[in-house]
This record gives structure tokens, sequence and C-alpha cells, in this order.
């Protein structure tokens, strides 16, 4: 896993964030890209990649970062974390590098949607951070566009919390850049890098849990849900 931390835009990071969920006061973002092998034989390994783009939020003594976007390698992923969590997942093109060995000690890793690569991070390792262990909390909306056009949703949308235990092996601090390109349908670049906090690179476990902590009414939802869709002709709202 590659793991960054920024300093944004505080009236951009406010402007994206629905209700109840409140932008950190330090207007931060927090980016990763991961990397799973997952055992499904005795010899047999599959691979799958994702990346997370949130805004740091406050919710209920629980900070954690509200998920605008997930991409991800596989299919199932996208369709069961929107089922299941009302995750923002969308399916993308993720190389992910880490090399070793003599001079050489990168790490890199870049998304590409729809023909454009709009997340990109490349960095090497400087420091060694020894094992650590953690949980870290993501906050999104399960919620379906309602059958009937221009009603909204047929339910109250459930805000969902999901838990995150880190388990890991190994961290290293990380110099190096993480790149923002405009995209009509990933507009990450909105919310500009005017600071690197953490950059780190990881290897280790993790697992995830989820759990609904309260309707909401749709009214605060419905002007955010074009987030999580492909909609590159939704007007934009000047900051």
């Amino acid at each position: 896993m590659i793991r960054c931390v920024y300093e944004t835009d505080a009236e951009v990071a406010e402007a994206v964030v629905p209700k109840p969920l409140e932008a950190s006061v330090g207007a931060e973002v927090s980016v990763s890209f991961t990397s799973i092998e997952t055992p499904i034989a005795p010899d047999v390994t599959v691979e799958s990649r994702y990346a997370t783009f949130g805004v740091r939020v406050d919710y209920d003594s629980s900070p954690g970062n509200y998920l605008l976007t997930e991409p991800t390698t596989s299919e199932a992923r996208v369709l069961l974390g929107r089922e299941r969590f009302g995750l923002p997942a969308k399916l993308a093109e993720i190389s992910f590098a880490s090399a070793s060995g003599g001079e050489v000690d990168r790490v890199e890793a870049q998304v590409t949607r729809k023909g454009v690569r709009y997340l990109l991070a490349s960095a090497r390792r400087v420091e060694d951070l020894g094992p650590r262990k953690f949980v870290e909390h993501g906050y999104c909306f399960k919620a379906f566009a309602g059958c009937t056009a221009g009603k909204g949703f047929d339910q109250d949308p459930q805000l969902v919390r999901l838990d995150c235990h880190h388990d890991f092996s190994q961290v290293w601090r990380l110099e190096g850049e993480l790149e923002l390109a405009d995209s009509p349908f990933d507009p990450v670049a909105d919310l500009p890098v005017r600071r690197i906090i953490e950059f780190e690179y990881a290897e280790g476990t993790l697992k995830r849990v989820g759990r609904v902590l309260r309707p909401v009414p749709g009214d605060w939802l419905l002007p955010f849900l074009h987030q999580r869709y492909d909609e590159s002709d939704v007007l934009g709202v000047e900051i």
C-alpha cells in the first residue's frame, strides 16, 4: 500500500462533503493505492488492486475519510462494494510497482479511467519506520437513485462507516510526488495538493468491516449523488 495525506483548499473540501459529515479543520485529503494478493487455492493467488480518494471528516468522535471515489481492477469489488456498503467504486486500470535492490528503491502506482491517467504516486523509500497496527475509518452512503424519474431516492440513504484494520509488518517513509490530473469523470484535481503531510509505503494485511450508522434525509445527499457516477455534464460549483 502507498498512502498519502495532503493539505488542500479548505473551501473546496467543505463543498464536496454532504451532511451530517463535516470536513476537518485541517482540510486534508487521504489517497491510497493498494495491491492485494488473495490465496484461493494452495498454489493459486489472485491479485486485485484498488485506490481510495477521500476528504478527512469529523463525525461522532470518530474522524475518518469521506470516500469520493474508489477505483478498482475488480468488477466483483465494484458490484459488491456499491451494493453492500455504498462505496463509490468504479472499474479502472491500476498499476502498482515496487522495486528495491542496489541503488533502486522506488514505488509507483497510477490510476487510469476512460483514457485519462488522473492519479499518480511516484516516490522512493527513505526511512524504515518499522511495523504498525491501526484502525482507519471510511464514510460513505448506501443509496440508490429512485425508480421514478425525478423522485430522488425510494428510501432514505444510510450513512455507513467502514473500519479498516491495518496490520503492517513494515512501513517506510517516502519522498516523492503525488500528481492529480484533470478528468471530467473523476475530478480529483479540483482538490489540489498544497502540502504533503504523510507519504508512506507499507506491507502487511488489512481487514475491512462496515456498519450502518443512521439514515439521512435524501435532500442532504441528492446534490452529491453524481460524485459516484460518470456524469460529465453536471454543472460545477464556483468556490
